[in-house]
């Protein structure tokens, strides 16, 4: 029991220092998501957020275990019901408000950040009346399963992924809506406009996304997608926005690009290119141009081939910035497994889809939304234990400290060590003599030229004292 007990605390300490440090209490006041009576706001959002590491759902705390706090179902399930509550706005302000405040100061200036979009089947098999619930087709299986998708994207500097924003899909399709919308919603609310979203294609919601993303000063320049969003339409509107995609294409025969004045498809595009020998991973890349925008200019992209981990297939990876390398745009593209792995996390720890089990689309969104801030705390959390830099002055004040050795005085030092052991041996022998003469003769005319001339005079000085000593040693 003790074990427990101290578990329990130290993970409501974490909680309670994440929900002070970011001030969310503010973020929940502004996206008008509150409690008109009751425990205060900031109590129960804390709670909510302890859930899924307490193993346990609003369920069971409606036993006297629940009673003890003061906090049953019914006060979660009335404020995850709400269709003023703008969960999504929350989850962009929190977001940002980490990213530009906490993990850009830790992130090299050179280092590319990107955008992350990507989209997950969100399952409800068992259910019948959830509103908005649809056939939702999985990729992975090729069956289709009662739930959502739900559509995210988050932000990468290759250390730590932080979403922020999503979208549960339902269809877009009439006749595979299983269960309608509402129809006594104010149509001026949040609610209202978050179920409209769900019946929208998921492209055009995909654009939206990057759009609200560059207006809240997200830096990042490049856009990563699976090859499900990979439409030439697609692409054009998010290099309209000044965004580059980085994206898998995968081989259609109704999408085709313009190589040479010829419109080919993928395929036979990887024909027509010459193909680099031996085992090279990147097989082969051209420049090509997809369609004409709205002004009538063709979007300039660039294609890598790269092998297949079979060796008998390929892959295509296109980049609408044509600046970058073969190998700049594959290290790119594997950042995007860091959405994939939010999507295990979610699933497998944090209760995604478990946890909540209400009929109301207000209550899925914002259960997600919880989902997605307790990821962003152990996020905050890996990367604060990892990175040094994180140290904040202690670590630059260890940095001053710590004096990085030159390479003229590390082989002075080494060139002293030798000198004075010769002397502690006593008369050496002909052939030590022999071998200390040739180390000095046979140093590089590259590392003689820059250790004794162009370094300070008090290092050459140390440096030409220690050579010194051996060739005297040497020809006594």
């Amino acid at each position: 029991m003790p074990p427990i007990v101290a578990e329990t605390i130290s993970v409501e300490n974490q909680i309670d220092q994440f929900f002070h440090s970011y001030s969310i209490g503010t973020l929940l006041r502004q996206c008008n998501i509150r409690k008109e009576k009751g425990i205060p706001m900031e109590s129960l959002f804390q709670f909510l957020l302890a859930l899924a590491f307490t193993g346990k759902n609003l369920f069971r705390h409606m036993e006297p275990s629940g009673s003890k706090c003061g906090i049953f179902k019914d006060v979660g399930y009335r404020l995850q019901n709400s269709v003023k509550a703008n969960w999504s706005k929350f989850l962009l302000l929190l977001s940002t408000g980490i990213v530009i405040n906490r993990l850009e100061a830790l992130t090299d200036p050179s280092n590319l950040k990107v955008l992350i979009a990507d989209d997950t089947l969100y399952l409800r098999d068992r259910s019948k009346h959830v509103e908005l619930l649809a056939r939702v087709h999985d990729h992975n299986t090729g069956r289709y399963h009662k739930g959502f998708r739900m559509l995210t994207m988050g932000w990468s500097d290759g250390g730590s992924f932080i979403p922020i924003q999503l979208s549960m899909l339902s269809s877009a399709k009439q006749k595979n809506c299983l269960v309608p919308m509402r129809d006594d919603l104010d149509k001026r609310t949040v609610g209202y406009k978050r179920r409209k979203d769900s019946t929208r294609k998921s492209t055009d919601l995909l654009v939206d996304m990057v759009s609200v993303a560059i207006a809240a000063d997200i830096s990042a320049r490049h856009l990563l997608f699976d090859s499900w969003f990979a439409f030439p339409a697609t692409i054009r509107k998010i290099k309209a926005l000044e965004m580059d995609s980085i994206c898998m294409l995968k081989d259609t025969l109704t999408i085709h690009y313009t190589f040479e004045d010829k419109k080919v498809t993928l395929k036979k595009l990887f024909t027509l290119l010459r193909k680099r020998p031996g085992c090279a991973k990147v097989l082969a890349s051209c420049m090509v141009t997809i369609g004409d925008d709205d002004n009538g200019n063709a979007v300039a992209a660039k294609i890598v081939f790269i092998r297949h981990r079979n060796k008998k297939s390929w892959l295509a990876i296109l980049s609408t910035d044509t600046m970058l390398t073969d190998k700049e745009i594959v290290t790119l593209y594997k950042r995007r497994w860091d959405i994939e792995t939010f999507f295990k996390v979610a699933k497998s720890l944090l209760q995604l889809s478990k946890e909540c089990q209400s009929r109301s689309f207000d209550a899925i969104v914002a259960n997600a939304t919880l989902v997605c801030c307790r990821y962003i705390m152990l996020s905050i959390g890996k990367r604060t234990t990892s990175d040094p830099r994180t140290l904040g002055t202690l670590f630059f004040s260890a940095c001053d400290e710590i004096q990085q050795t030159s390479f003229c005085e590390v082989l002075a030092l080494l060139l002293n060590l030798l000198v004075q052991t010769l002397k502690t041996v006593g008369l050496p022998t002909e052939q030590m003599l022999h071998r200390v003469a040739e180390f000095i003769d046979q140093l590089p005319p590259v590392f003689k030229e820059r250790l004794l001339f162009l370094l300070p005079k008090g290092e050459q000085r140390q440096l030409y004292s220690a050579t010194y000593d051996l060739r005297i040693m040497c020809e006594s």
